[in-house]
Parts: C-alpha cells; sequence; structure tokens
C-alpha cells in the first residue's frame, strides 16, 4: 500500500513541477511536450495499479 501512496506523491510531484515550469516559461512548444510527458507518466502510473500481474518492466 506504501508503494502505491509513494507512486502518487511523486507523480504529483512531477506534474506540479512542470506545472511551475510551464507557468514560468510560457512557451507553447515547452507546454505541449509538458502535457505530453505528464500524460505518458500518468497513464503508465494508471496501467501499473489497474492490472499489476501484467505490467512488465522490461
Amino acid at each position: 500500500m506504501s508503494d502505491k501512496i509513494m507512486a502518487f506523491f511523486a507523480l504529483a510531484t512531477m506534474v506540479t513541477f512542470l506545472g511551475v515550469v510551464a507557468w514560468f516559461v510560457p512557451d507553447i512548444d515547452l507546454i505541449i511536450v509538458i502535457a505530453f510527458v505528464s500524460l505518458l507518466a500518468t497513464y503508465d502510473f494508471w496501467r501499473s495499479f489497474r492490472d499489476p500481474g501484467k505490467h512488465n518492466d522490461v
């Protein structure tokens, strides 16, 4: 259970940090990359906790 809490905290911290970067550097290309990276990380987080037996880290 603590691994899920720590993973959620790490994801939230990363997204918050990238949001601050996007806020202070409002360049559209940077915002697109930050949004894409955040979506990929959120998808990986969701996928690894939805089916923990099927997600293989190769």
